[in-house]
Protein backbone atom coordinates (compact mmCIF):
# COMPACT_ATOMS: atom_id res chain seq x y z
CA UNK A 1 0.00 0.00 0.00
CA UNK A 2 1.24 3.69 -0.88
CA UNK A 3 0.90 5.95 1.74
CA UNK A 4 1.30 9.59 1.86
CA UNK A 5 2.10 11.03 5.41
CA UNK A 6 0.70 14.25 6.38
CA UNK A 7 3.24 15.48 10.04
CA UNK A 8 6.34 14.12 10.31
CA UNK A 9 7.01 14.76 13.80
CA UNK A 10 7.35 12.10 16.80
CA UNK A 11 4.10 10.46 15.86
CA UNK A 12 4.72 10.61 11.86
CA UNK A 13 8.32 9.07 11.97
CA UNK A 14 6.33 5.78 14.59
CA UNK A 15 3.80 5.38 11.74
CA UNK A 16 6.40 5.37 9.07
CA UNK A 17 8.59 2.43 11.43
CA UNK A 18 5.20 0.79 11.70
CA UNK A 19 3.96 0.91 7.92
CA UNK A 20 7.12 -0.29 6.72
CA UNK A 21 7.32 -3.13 8.91
CA UNK A 22 4.09 -4.16 7.43
CA UNK A 23 4.77 -4.30 4.02
CA UNK A 24 3.96 -0.68 3.07
CA UNK A 25 5.25 2.52 0.72
CA UNK A 26 5.50 6.06 2.36
CA UNK A 27 5.53 7.83 -1.41
CA UNK A 28 4.97 11.30 0.35
CA UNK A 29 6.33 12.30 3.89
CA UNK A 30 5.25 16.13 4.73
CA UNK A 31 6.04 18.23 7.33
CA UNK A 32 6.60 22.30 8.08
CA UNK A 33 9.68 22.46 5.45
CA UNK A 34 7.62 21.25 2.08
CA UNK A 35 3.77 21.91 2.39
CA UNK A 36 4.06 22.97 -1.46
CA UNK A 37 4.46 19.18 -2.25
CA UNK A 38 1.01 18.56 -0.68
CA UNK A 39 -0.80 18.73 -4.01
CA UNK A 40 -3.34 16.84 -5.94
CA UNK A 41 -1.03 15.05 -8.09
CA UNK A 42 1.40 13.67 -5.39
CA UNK A 43 -1.74 12.65 -3.28
CA UNK A 44 -2.90 10.73 -6.57
CA UNK A 45 -0.01 8.35 -6.07
CA UNK A 46 -1.36 7.24 -3.04
CA UNK A 47 -3.90 4.81 -1.44
CA UNK A 48 -4.33 5.83 1.22
CA UNK A 49 -3.45 9.13 3.68
CA UNK A 50 -2.89 9.18 7.00
CA UNK A 51 -2.81 13.37 8.59
CA UNK A 52 -1.31 13.88 12.40
CA UNK A 53 -0.75 17.78 12.23
CA UNK A 54 -2.26 20.55 14.29
CA UNK A 55 -5.80 21.65 14.86
CA UNK A 56 -4.60 24.88 12.57
CA UNK A 57 -3.95 22.91 9.32
CA UNK A 58 -5.83 19.66 9.85
CA UNK A 59 -9.34 20.64 8.17
CA UNK A 60 -7.26 22.15 5.07
CA UNK A 61 -5.54 19.16 4.66
CA UNK A 62 -7.94 16.77 4.70
CA UNK A 63 -10.12 18.74 2.69
CA UNK A 64 -7.25 18.70 0.27
CA UNK A 65 -7.30 14.29 0.33
CA UNK A 66 -10.92 14.51 -0.14
CA UNK A 67 -11.06 16.89 -3.36
CA UNK A 68 -8.34 14.21 -4.35
CA UNK A 69 -9.84 11.26 -3.99
CA UNK A 70 -7.95 9.88 -1.52
CA UNK A 71 -8.89 7.98 1.50
CA UNK A 72 -7.61 9.97 4.77
CA UNK A 73 -6.97 8.99 7.88
CA UNK A 74 -6.70 11.65 10.19
CA UNK A 75 -5.76 11.50 14.21
CA UNK A 76 -5.25 15.53 14.58
CA UNK A 77 -7.59 16.85 17.85
CA UNK A 78 -8.44 20.06 18.17
CA UNK A 79 -10.77 21.32 14.93
CA UNK A 80 -14.22 19.67 16.32
CA UNK A 81 -15.80 23.12 14.41
CA UNK A 82 -14.68 22.19 10.98
CA UNK A 83 -15.34 18.46 11.58
CA UNK A 84 -18.62 18.40 10.25
CA UNK A 85 -18.33 20.10 7.23
CA UNK A 86 -15.40 17.66 6.75
CA UNK A 87 -17.94 14.72 7.28
CA UNK A 88 -20.32 16.37 4.90
CA UNK A 89 -18.27 16.84 2.10
CA UNK A 90 -16.72 13.67 2.55
CA UNK A 91 -20.37 12.27 2.42
CA UNK A 92 -21.49 14.21 -0.27
CA UNK A 93 -19.02 13.24 -2.86
CA UNK A 94 -18.10 9.79 -1.99
CA UNK A 95 -15.16 9.87 -0.52
CA UNK A 96 -13.44 8.26 2.52
CA UNK A 97 -12.77 9.89 5.66
CA UNK A 98 -11.89 7.82 8.97
CA UNK A 99 -11.21 10.36 12.20
CA UNK A 100 -10.53 9.50 15.71
CA UNK A 101 -9.59 11.35 18.76
CA UNK A 102 -7.03 8.28 19.65
CA UNK A 103 -5.79 5.35 17.78
CA UNK A 104 -4.54 3.19 20.00
CA UNK A 105 -6.28 -0.48 20.48
CA UNK A 106 -6.28 0.16 24.57
CA UNK A 107 -8.01 3.64 24.53
CA UNK A 108 -10.50 2.22 22.54
CA UNK A 109 -10.75 -0.54 24.99
CA UNK A 110 -10.85 2.13 27.83
CA UNK A 111 -13.72 3.74 25.58
CA UNK A 112 -16.15 1.10 25.95
CA UNK A 113 -15.38 0.35 29.63
CA UNK A 114 -15.79 4.09 30.37
CA UNK A 115 -19.18 3.80 28.94
CA UNK A 116 -19.70 1.05 30.69
CA UNK A 117 -18.94 2.00 34.18
CA UNK A 118 -21.06 5.70 33.41
CA UNK A 119 -24.02 3.22 32.83
CA UNK A 120 -23.62 1.21 36.23
CA UNK A 121 -22.84 4.71 37.97
CA UNK A 122 -25.80 6.67 36.29
CA UNK A 123 -28.43 5.76 39.03
CA UNK A 124 -26.20 6.51 42.20
CA UNK A 125 -26.19 10.55 41.90
CA UNK A 126 -23.71 10.24 45.14
CA UNK A 127 -20.92 9.68 43.30
CA UNK A 128 -19.80 12.63 41.20
CA UNK A 129 -17.51 12.09 38.20
CA UNK A 130 -14.26 13.82 36.87
CA UNK A 131 -11.92 13.67 34.30
CA UNK A 132 -8.11 14.56 34.48
CA UNK A 133 -5.81 14.12 31.03
CA UNK A 134 -1.64 14.47 31.03
CA UNK A 135 0.35 15.13 28.23
CA UNK A 136 3.33 16.33 27.02
CA UNK A 137 4.31 20.27 27.19
CA UNK A 138 4.15 20.36 23.60
CA UNK A 139 0.22 18.92 22.83
CA UNK A 140 -1.33 22.10 20.93
CA UNK A 141 -5.04 21.37 22.24
CA UNK A 142 -6.82 21.41 25.91
CA UNK A 143 -8.57 19.39 26.67
CA UNK A 144 -7.07 16.60 24.68
CA UNK A 145 -9.69 14.89 22.20
CA UNK A 146 -9.61 12.13 23.53
CA UNK A 147 -11.14 13.58 27.20
CA UNK A 148 -13.39 15.06 25.11
CA UNK A 149 -14.73 11.76 23.88
CA UNK A 150 -14.69 10.30 27.20
CA UNK A 151 -16.75 13.30 28.77
CA UNK A 152 -19.04 13.37 25.93
CA UNK A 153 -19.45 9.68 26.42
CA UNK A 154 -20.55 9.98 29.79
CA UNK A 155 -22.76 13.48 29.04
CA UNK A 156 -24.77 10.82 26.78
CA UNK A 157 -25.14 8.08 30.09
CA UNK A 158 -25.00 10.16 33.84
CA UNK A 159 -28.10 12.52 33.46
CA UNK A 160 -27.41 14.61 36.07
CA UNK A 161 -24.33 15.93 34.68
CA UNK A 162 -25.29 18.66 31.27
CA UNK A 163 -21.95 20.27 29.60
CA UNK A 164 -17.93 19.57 30.40
CA UNK A 165 -16.12 22.12 31.02
CA UNK A 166 -11.81 22.37 31.26
CA UNK A 167 -12.02 24.54 34.51
CA UNK A 168 -12.61 23.95 38.03
CA UNK A 169 -16.63 24.10 39.05
CA UNK A 170 -18.70 23.71 41.53
CA UNK A 171 -21.74 23.44 39.29
CA UNK A 172 -23.27 19.84 40.08
CA UNK A 173 -24.34 19.95 36.12
CA UNK A 174 -20.79 20.74 34.91
CA UNK A 175 -18.26 17.57 34.46
CA UNK A 176 -15.13 19.01 34.91
CA UNK A 177 -11.86 17.86 32.87
CA UNK A 178 -8.40 18.85 34.39
CA UNK A 179 -5.56 18.97 31.61
CA UNK A 180 -1.85 18.85 32.92
CA UNK A 181 1.04 19.29 30.63
CA UNK A 182 4.24 18.25 31.67
CA UNK A 183 7.11 16.22 30.25
CA UNK A 184 7.57 12.89 29.58
CA UNK A 185 3.80 11.90 29.10
CA UNK A 186 3.11 10.63 26.17
CA UNK A 187 -0.89 10.13 27.67
CA UNK A 188 -2.34 9.69 31.05
CA UNK A 189 -6.44 9.40 31.04
CA UNK A 190 -8.31 9.39 34.78
CA UNK A 191 -11.94 9.20 34.90
CA UNK A 192 -12.90 8.78 38.44
CA UNK A 193 -16.18 9.19 40.37
CA UNK A 194 -15.72 10.40 44.12
CA UNK A 195 -18.39 9.79 46.97
CA UNK A 196 -17.93 10.61 50.66
CA UNK A 197 -17.11 7.13 51.40
CA UNK A 198 -14.57 5.86 48.33
CA UNK A 199 -13.72 6.11 44.91
CA UNK A 200 -13.90 4.25 41.84
CA UNK A 201 -11.18 5.11 39.11
CA UNK A 202 -10.23 3.39 35.49
CA UNK A 203 -7.07 4.94 33.88
CA UNK A 204 -5.58 4.37 31.01
CA UNK A 205 -1.97 5.12 30.54
CA UNK A 206 0.44 5.09 27.27
CA UNK A 207 3.96 4.16 27.58
CA UNK A 208 4.77 5.71 24.13
CA UNK A 209 3.72 6.46 20.68
CA UNK A 210 3.46 3.03 19.12
CA UNK A 211 0.41 1.71 20.24
CA UNK A 212 -1.26 5.32 18.23
CA UNK A 213 1.24 4.44 15.26
CA UNK A 214 -0.30 0.88 15.35
CA UNK A 215 -3.46 2.10 15.17
CA UNK A 216 -3.25 4.94 12.42
CA UNK A 217 -1.80 2.15 10.16
CA UNK A 218 -4.85 -0.73 10.81
CA UNK A 219 -7.14 1.77 10.33
CA UNK A 220 -5.43 2.79 6.92
CA UNK A 221 -5.28 -0.72 6.07
CA UNK A 222 -9.09 -1.10 6.59
CA UNK A 223 -10.39 2.11 4.73
CA UNK A 224 -8.27 1.54 1.45
CA UNK A 225 -10.79 0.37 -0.90
CA UNK A 226 -14.07 1.50 1.04
CA UNK A 227 -16.15 4.61 0.58
CA UNK A 228 -17.83 6.37 3.55
CA UNK A 229 -17.17 7.75 7.19
CA UNK A 230 -15.60 5.51 9.76
CA UNK A 231 -14.09 5.18 13.17
CA UNK A 232 -11.89 3.05 15.75
CA UNK A 233 -15.14 1.29 16.07
CA UNK A 234 -15.16 0.21 12.73
CA UNK A 235 -11.70 -0.46 12.63
CA UNK A 236 -11.88 -2.67 15.77
CA UNK A 237 -15.09 -4.43 15.26
CA UNK A 238 -16.69 -2.66 18.60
Amino acid sequence: MNIALIGYGKLGKAIEEIAIQRGHQLILKIDIDNLEELSGANLSKADVAIEFTGPHSAFDNVMKCLQSGIPIVCGTTGWQEKQEEARQYCISHNGTLLFASNFSVGVNIFFELNKKLAALMSSHPEYDVSLIEVHHTQKKDAPSGTAISLAEDILEIIPQKKTWVNHPSLHADELVIVSERRDPAPGIHKVRYHSPIDDIEIIHEAHNRKGFAIGAVLAAEFIRDKKGLFSMKDVLGF
